[in-house]
């Protein structure tokens, strides 16, 4: 038997609290060379600054004295108008003024600047290699915060929602969000404005937008633009959803078409809904009975023939293919959806979104509004916001009060909408759908009411005749249009499909 001492073994929780302290006494990525010889250079030739205005900020900097001085630099020479003369002589009264300068050694560490340059050749490469210290930092910082809250700094917050505001904040850094803003030069502006109206002059059609398949729709509005919200409301059994699903059911088929078109593989973007109410499977047969001419209660029924059913599966095959997205998760708060959205452009591109319905989503992760009116304000503006960073159009249902069931006329206006003050001012449009012929069905004429059965055959065919007059008609009420023309538009409802179309009123 061996009297030797047997091998120790490190245990697990050594190894481990070895590697965590190692990990805390690492230095944050920082190059202290690049950026004394950056500024070294921008001071000795303007046009250094020429070659990294376009990436490079002070915030980017590791060391706070060359982020104040390079903000200092910035600010002189954008007040010159980018001609130059900045130098350590038009400078010094800049430099001896200087408090976080003169705590580093004054004009001595300016002269350190100018021996560590070593040409201006290299500037651009010099600010890349700052700004890439910079972006990892952040990704230092961004772990850290997941690591914490992990752990329980964020108690507010479950796991998915940590998901989602660690996705948000890796978005942010990608895209780099934080450093973009302030003004644009308005020759800028106008030549973004001709290029939209050479896009509308050449395509034929009047649509300039992605196309809503609706015809009269896109005539009066130029399609669906991006960066817009738009808001499409309605009361209950009006069919907000099915005339939603109509129009980001024909944007993805437009979608598909156009990529065909151009002989790419797949399509530029895609269609992403959310649907808040409603499954994904219900929302697909939905799609599904529409396009197939099947009866979405027979289906669910399974009352169909074998014809109905090789139809519903060679429909169902051609549809698979559409560039369309659904997400079913109820009650999804804001910035889930910004960061999924974020996500689906970055893998697939993104055309349009549609939210189905907006009051029944939740505010951004750690909001806590003190009332119902203000919790849908922050819904509506972070749609909006969604619309403009994306560069889509945002397509959100609402309900609408009930107020509209107490009056004669049941049209709905644009105070009939649901916490209705900061839904009208944040759209870009606000639309109405609206079926007469629902409410006239619930009018129908009853015997019991009617003293002789004269009278009651009487407004019997009365009622008939108006029903003729509405039935399988709807109204899409354009009440705000920013950029357009406000009316109505008469659409087709197919009630039996849930479908949605064309209004052909006469025929030559």
């Amino acid at each position: 038997m061996s009297d030797q001492n047997p091998t120790p073994q490190t245990s697990p929780t050594t190894d481990q609290g070895g590697e965590l302290q190692s990990l805390l006494q690492r230095i944050p990525p920082a190059n202290m060379q690049a950026e004394q010889a950056l500024l070294g250079a921008i001071l000795t030739n303007n046009k250094a600054y020429e070659s990294v205005s376009d990436f490079l900020h002070p915030s980017h900097f590791a060391d706070a004295v060359n982020a104040h001085l390079y903000e200092l630099i910035t600010r002189r020479i954008e007040r010159n108008g980018g001609k130059g003369g900045v130098d350590i002589i038009t400078m010094r009264g800049d430099f001896e003024a200087s408090a976080t300068l003169a705590a580093a050694g004054g004009t001595e560490y300016v002269a350190k600047l100018l021996n560590a340059m070593v040409g201006i050749v290299n500037a651009r490469d010099y600010g890349k290699v700052i700004h890439d210290c910079w972006v990892r930092r952040q990704l230092i910082g961004i772990g850290t915060d997941i690591v914490n809250n992990a752990f329980g700094a964020r108690p507010d917050l479950d796991g998915p929602e940590q998901i989602s505001a660690s996705e948000e904040a890796l978005f942010n850094l990608a895209t780099d969000k934080g450093q973009e803003g302030g003004f644009l030069v308005f020759s800028q502006a106008l030549k973004s404005a001709l290029e939209i109206a050479d896009q509308a002059y050449r395509h034929t059609g009047d649509i300039v937008g992605l196309t809503s398949g609706l015809r009269d729709f896109d005539k009066k509005t130029g399609g669906l633009h991006p960066s817009d919200l738009l808001i499409l409301a309605g009361r209950p059994a009006m069919g907000k959803t099915a005339l939603a699903t109509k129009i980001a059911f024909s944007a993805a088929r437009a979608l598909m078409q156009e990529a065909q078109d151009e002989g790419l593989e797949r399509p530029r973007g895609s269609v992403a809904i959310f649907s808040l109410e409603m499954s994904s499977e219900q929302l697909a047969t939905r799609i599904l009975s529409e396009q197939a001419e099947v009866s979405g209660e027979r289906i669910r029924r399974g009352d169909i023939g074998s014809k109905d059913f090789d139809r519903f599966v060679r429909v169902a095959t051609e549809l698979q293919r559409l560039p369309l997205h659904i997400d079913d998760t109820p009650a999804i708060s804001l910035s889930a959806m910004r960061t999924r959205c974020r996500r689906l452009a970055r893998t697939h591109g993104l055309s349009l979104v549609v939210v189905d319905y907006l009051q029944l989503m939740r505010p951004a992760i750690g909001t806590r509004p003190d009332s119902r009116v203000l919790e849908i304000s922050m819904i509506t503006q972070g749609l909006k916001a969604i619309a403009k960073e994306l560069d889509v159009p945002v397509i959100a249902l609402s309900q609408l009060s009930r107020q509209v069931e107490s009056r004669d006329d049941k049209r709905p206006m644009l105070s009939d909408l649901r916490e209705s003050g900061s839904i009208e001012q944040d759209a870009d449009a606000v639309m109405f759908v609206y079926r007469e012929e629902y409410y006239l069905q619930q009018r129908k004429p009853k015997d019991s009411t009617y003293s002789s059965p004269e009278k009651y055959q009487l407004a019997l065919e009365e009622w008939q005749r108006k029903m003729s007059l509405v039935h399988n008609k709807a109204e899409l009420i354009l009440e705000k249009q920013r950029h357009g023309p406000t009316g109505t538009i008469p659409l087709y409802f197919e009630g039996e499909f849930t479908r949605f179309g064309d209004l052909d009123s006469f025929h030559e």
